[in-house]
């Protein structure tokens, strides 16, 4: 009975690394996917950034061809002061040219917010490109890495079924049975070793009666308290 109990640690060994091996076929591609999402992310940052200042810098070239239009509006304005015969003339061309001035204050304020935003995205543009650089390289390197993993997947559940299938022939059919019934209630953890003569599991105590019954290992011994399987190990158990 403990060669066969040994031979059932090993076996959870191999299905706790497969089912390791199945985790990973979910967890890697949702690594993946957050890898290649940070890139875009920053590529995208540094691809605004650029759209921006060109964006910008048409916005200042029509502002300043605006102004100068403006103020050639505004010099015609004051030059035509000079032929002014009637209070009502003079009333309604100063009305003219404070509408005019207004525009001209309106144009210079946008144009100067234009160029001070075109030089704060001048300043961060150098440093948002090494960013985007930076995450692609070191992100692609580790996409690298775990496309290999993904791609190996495969051939190891492969190589772990076969190991599995070695052990679990040579092991009867009725403790098989005992032991995938705990597995599927208690998931990876099946067989467990006596600790200081409690369940190395839940820690539960052993009555000496117990104690005896592994110890003489005639029979599957289960913990009354967890359901796992017992395995008494000389030198490790007291």
């Amino acid at each position: 009975m403990q060669s066969d109990l040994e031979m059932l640690l090993k076996l959870q060994v191999i299905d706790y690394d497969l089912g390791e091996l199945e985790r990973s076929k979910e967890y890697l591609p949702d690594m993946m996917e957050n890898l290649r999402r940070e890139i875009e992310e920053a590529e995208q940052q540094h691809q605004n950034s650029e759209k921006e200042i060109k964006e910008s810098r048409v916005l200042q070239m029509s502002l300043e061809l605006e102004l100068a239009g403006k103020q050639g509006e505004l010099k015609k304005l004051q030059e035509q002061m000079m032929a002014i015969k009637t209070n009502k003339e003079y009333d309604a061309l100063v009305s003219q040219i404070d509408n005019v001035k207004a525009a001209i204050s309106e144009k210079e304020t946008l144009l100067l917010e234009t160029i001070e935003r075109i030089e704060k995205l001048d300043g961060e543009i150098g440093e948002l490109e090494k960013k985007a650089k930076d995450i692609r390289e070191r992100n692609s390197k580790e996409l690298s890495i775990l496309q290999e993993k993904m791609d190996s997947v495969g051939s190891k559940i492969g190589i772990k079924e076969g190991e599995r299938s070695n052990i679990a022939v040579r092991v009867p059919k009725r403790v098989m049975m005992v032991y995938e019934r705990v597995r599927k209630v208690r998931g990876g953890t099946v067989v467990v070793p006596v600790r200081k003569r409690a369940c190395g599991a839940c820690y539960k105590a052993l009555s000496p009666h117990r104690i005896q019954e592994l110890k003489r290992n005639d029979q599957i011994i289960v913990c009354d308290n967890c359901g796992r399987l017992l395995i008494w190990q000389n030198g490790e158990s007291e």
